[in-house]
């Protein structure tokens, strides 16, 4: 079994529920694009669009098809984002937002109910689309592409299909993975972004602004100190300042500061590249056992006791980011820099 991750960004469990830690984020989430820190490029091209939207819905009166915002994909690592945006999105367009996962959705019947309880303008927002099952996403085609949706009523030759009008709504996809997805449903989206990590002036604002919402004083320098080990990433930077809050109000006075910043990251054993210990498990056991020689994914899980989508989605992106390991056409293969932060 695979070392548990201090700092792992988790993704909802398969039945779609929500974890205590996935709660508090949600408390931390912002509403507009004006709170909404980082990601720049992404945050100009969608409110082009949506006040595009509006000023086409003020002008015709009514919300008909040209007057309904793309369906959007949003992808990249976990924990940059995603499903907060997707908010930020149902909110500046002034619609209802419906959120599910695409392991929640298991037949086509149960997208069918949650499709025709849309109402005109709604925001769906499906998580780990691309795990939605075959069957499902070819319901999914024709719902995005002609807002219609086909039943079978009955079966063999007495069966009958009936098409539906359903009203004109955006679908948010979100993926980690987008060379999972379908060629025909990727095709499907007229708004694609991909979520990069932060720089690190962005992950201090978010520090500073978790902070404030919790009610909790932190000095600039403590700030800075988080920002370097919360991997370039909101959840995790959210997360830590949550957990240093803990052991502020534990072993301080309640408040923040390096000399606190500091302990509370050795006891999560957080090093200053914002590598945990099952980061550190890795390489070294990819060292011990291969030394500078590619690696497998088969192989590494088999090393690690982790999944391999677990590797891929969650160590690889920020340890590549890094330079702390390289993708080679014959496996994984731990670099010189790795090397030498491991014996640092």
């Amino acid at each position: 079994m695979g070392i548990e991750r201090v700092i792992e960004p988790t993704t909802p469990d398969e039945d779609g529920s929500k974890s205590e830690e996935e709660i508090f984020e949600q408390t931390l989430r912002p509403l507009t694009f004006n709170d909404y820190i980082g990601q720049d490029r992404m945050k100009n091209n969608l409110k082009l669009a949506i006040d595009a939207v509006k000023k086409r819905q003020k002008t015709t009166g009514k919300k008909i098809a040209q007057t309904t915002l793309d369906h959007i994909l949003l992808y990249g690592p976990p924990g940059l984002g995603k499903t907060t945006m997707a908010n930020v999105i149902a909110h500046e367009l002034g619609a209802n937002i419906k959120v599910t996962s695409g392991p929640a959705i298991e037949r086509a019947g149960d997208l069918a109910s949650i499709l025709t309880n849309l109402q005109e303008g709604d925001v769906l927002f499906i998580d780990e689309i691309h795990r939605l099952r075959r069957a499902v996403e070819e319901v999914l085609y024709s719902a995005m592409e002609d807002f219609k949706l086909d039943i079978v009523i009955g079966k063999g030759p007495a069966a009958s299909s009936v098409r539906l009008d359903l009203p004109k709504f955006t679908v948010i996809g979100a993926t980690t993975r987008t060379g999972s997805l379908a060629g025909p449903l990727r095709d499907r989206f007229g708004i694609l972004h991909r979520l990069e990590y932060y720089k690190t002036e962005d992950i201090e604002k978010i520090i500073a602004r978790t902070a404030k919402l919790l009610d909790t004083k932190i000095e600039p320098e403590a700030v800075k100190l988080l920002a370097t080990r919360s991997r370039r990433t909101p959840r995790i930077a959210n997360r830590l300042v949550k957990r240093v809050r803990d052991y502020a109000d534990v072993n301080g006075d309640g408040i923040i500061d390096t000399e606190i910043a500091k302990k509370s990251l050795e006891l999560m054993e957080i090093d200053e590249l914002g590598l945990d210990p099952a980061d550190r498990n890795m390489l070294n056991l990819m060292l011990e056992n291969y030394e500078d020689r590619p690696v497998g994914l088969a192989t590494i899980a088999a090393l690690t006791g982790d999944e391999a989508s677990t590797i891929e989605d969650y160590y690889e992106p920020y340890l590549l980011q890094l330079g702390l390991i390289e993708r080679t056409p014959r496996g994984r293969k731990v670099t010189k820099k790795a090397e030498k932060h491991l014996k640092h």
